[in-house]
């Protein structure tokens, strides 16, 4: 039988008991890091296949480093955590992993963070789908600009830096939206309000570069592997303009979280003929393989874990 359970204060307890004071720095002011991690259940090896967790921890330790932050954990001893939660908490159904650390000193009016204390915490839930849509999204670009580099990071996740995602979020749903397209300062496109973004125009990957201020998404980073080894195409890395996407082939979005999500689309224009195009389908069914260690060729990106 499953139970909800929390790593939390170097032991795992009910989550109930994981619970932080209110004076606790972070909550006031967003002084944590944290990733989102996919536990993808297979009833085929009644195994949990944990995506590239390594790589989400590495991460969320260069994130710790961004905000002084020590949590006493090297990225293998994190996955070792991980995987003890897992087992204890006995899901065999698909999950949501949250890595947290966190300025944990119980002390308000302090903006330095050197003189803050540091913990880590960590939860799982069942999770499905993260978009609410089963075919290609229908989306809006944000009135609200991706936060630049030199006001806020965006390469790690910053639990701070997401109200800027959020505020763009919830402006694209109540306007009848799935989600927002986010632009940088200047006006070029940046990523989706929790997903990079991919645009295909004959056959070839276009991506926006990691200096317009996307997240260096692991998500991200399969897609292109698959694009370039499975499917042989061009990835090209540069700005793109926000008109260019009403004329592309193809648009499609990817995160842990997400997956990979074609954008059918965009400010009430219609990308091609707003379905899913042959090379997103071609690269998602190859993703979607990959994420249950059902492809030889990229077992190596899961960690199995047993659950009894």
């Amino acid at each position: 039988m499953s139970q909800s359970l929390a790593y939390f204060r170097g032991q795992i307890v009910p989550i109930e008991q994981a619970n932080v004071n209110v004076m606790t720095h972070a909550l006031h002011y967003g002084t944590a890091v944290f990733e989102g991690i996919r536990g993808n259940w297979s009833d085929l090896e009644q195994k949990m296949f944990v995506y590239r967790m390594r790589e989400h921890y590495i991460r969320l330790l260069q994130g710790c480093r961004m905000l002084m932050m020590d949590i006493g954990k090297t990225a293998d001893e994190l996955c070792d955590i991980t995987e003890n939660l897992i087992k204890e908490c006995g899901y065999q159904q698909d999950l949501y992993i949250r890595p947290l650390a966190y300025k944990s000193e119980e002390l308000v009016a302090n903006l330095k963070l050197q003189d803050l204390s540091s913990d880590f915490t960590l939860i799982m839930v069942p999770f499905g789908a993260y978009l609410d849509s089963d075919g290609a999204l229908n989306c809006c670009t944000s009135s609200w600009r991706r936060v630049d580099d030199t006001i806020i990071p965006p390469r790690v996740k910053i639990s701070g830096h997401y109200v800027n995602s959020i505020l763009a979020k919830t402006e694209a749903t109540l306007a009848g939206f799935d989600e927002a397209i986010m632009l940088t300062p200047d006006g070029f496109v940046s990523e989706g309000s929790g997903e990079n973004l991919f645009m295909i125009n004959d056959g070839k990957l276009v991506i926006p570069p990691v200096s317009d201020n996307n997240l260096t998404g692991i998500t991200r980073d399969s897609a292109i592997t698959i694009a370039r080894e499975d499917l042989g195409m061009e990835v090209l890395e540069r700005r793109i303009r926000r008109s260019e996407l009403y004329f592309a082939d193809e648009v499609f979005l990817t995160g842990t979280a997400a997956h990979i999500q074609a954008v059918g689309r965009l400010d009430s224009r219609n990308i091609a003929d707003g379905k899913t195009g042959e090379y997103t389908t071609a690269i998602n069914e190859i993703y979607q393989k990959a994420i249950r260690g059902e492809n030889p060729k990229y077992r190596g990106w899961c960690t199995e874990v047993s659950v009894n």
